[in-house]
């Protein structure tokens, strides 16, 4: 029987590396949005909302300025997983910010086909018109399936398919760095 697991080929940004590149895309977007006002962050689940969560905070203590953020769970609007509910929709109460005639920022972990990433767009235009989507990632492993390109670029790191990236919080994962794994196949 064979069997495939993932080890740790090496660790691409500890802790410190990711703050950094978190607050370089938060002053980004403060650069970016000449009216921080109109903006909404929107963190796509389950690492998206952590991440979210930070550059909110970077932008407030260096602005002042409270961004309004909420998370999204696209789970439902994802073309390449098992379809589960038949007409799956987010509602209102499923994101508790505006978003219409807003500038929303979508943050997310990894950047990969870009699917998860057509599934948040999908739901937030279920929920209403933003005047502006742009997209914050962490990490961009290359290898898109649809023409989604990022804003906001913690860090650039061509991957084989064979390869994974994993970005681990505190919060969800008891550690806080991005590694890179190998899938390794035993027989």
């Amino acid at each position: 029987m064979t069997k495939t697991e993932l080890i740790t080929k090496v660790v691409l940004m500890d802790e410190q590396a990711m703050q950094r590149a978190l607050m370089r895309i938060s002053y980004e977007i403060i650069e970016k949005n000449a009216s921080l006002e109109d903006v909404v962050l929107i963190g796509i689940k389950t690492r998206g909302g952590p991440l979210a969560r930070i550059i909110r905070d970077n932008i407030r203590r260096h602005t002042g300025v409270e961004i309004p953020m909420a998370e999204l769970d696209v789970m439902y609007y994802r073309d390449d997983l098992e379809k589960v509910y038949d007409n799956p929709k987010v509602t209102k109460d499923d994101l508790p910010v505006e978003i219409d005639g807003r500038s929303v920022v979508l943050v997310d972990d990894v950047l990969y086909t870009g699917r998860t990433v057509r599934a948040a767009i999908d739901a937030l235009f279920d929920l209403g018109r933003p005047a502006k989507v742009s997209l914050a990632i962490l990490v961009d492993r290359g290898h898109r399936e649809l023409p989604i390109r990022p804003d906001y670029i913690g860090k650039n790191v061509p991957t084989s398919s064979a390869e994974v990236i994993s970005v681990n919080l505190e919060e969800t994962d008891g550690k806080t760095n991005v590694e890179l794994l190998e899938k390794v196949t035993h027989d």
